[in-house]
């Protein structure tokens, strides 16, 4: 098995492991930082970001790095779930939209459906 030294950390880790070391990387962002690349990856604006880490927070998900991944998790889910080609500038859900794709997100979610 290949095995690779990540370039400060002296530790080793599996190639596989890769794109979860760069998520928990962004996980740690400061806040700015970790909106724009959320709204640069998907395409979702202050409004939307803020309003999606709220729902997150009052759904019970107080720990940061828990929600930040539930964050990412969702904008994943709805980017996937928007099988027409989008041409707008941010993410669009309509008048109670975002609500509903929480919910619906969620409930999937409890079910294992989608695995965070």
């Amino acid at each position: 098995m290949n095995y690779e030294n990540p370039s400060s950390l002296g530790l080793y880790k599996k190639p596989l492991q890769k794109k979860t070391i760069e998520k928990n990387n962004y996980l740690n962002l400061p806040d700015l930082h970790f909106f724009l690349m959320c709204q640069q990856h998907h395409r979702v604006n202050k409004g939307v970001f803020n309003t999606i880490d709220h729902w997150f927070y009052e759904y019970g998900i107080v720990n940061i790095i828990d929600r930040r991944n539930y964050v990412l998790a969702f904008l994943e889910y709805v980017t996937e779930g928007n099988s027409q080609p989008n041409h707008h500038k941010y993410l669009k859900f309509g008048n109670g939209g975002l609500t509903r794709r929480l919910h619906q997100f969620t409930k999937e979610k409890e079910i294992e459906k989608y695995i965070i």
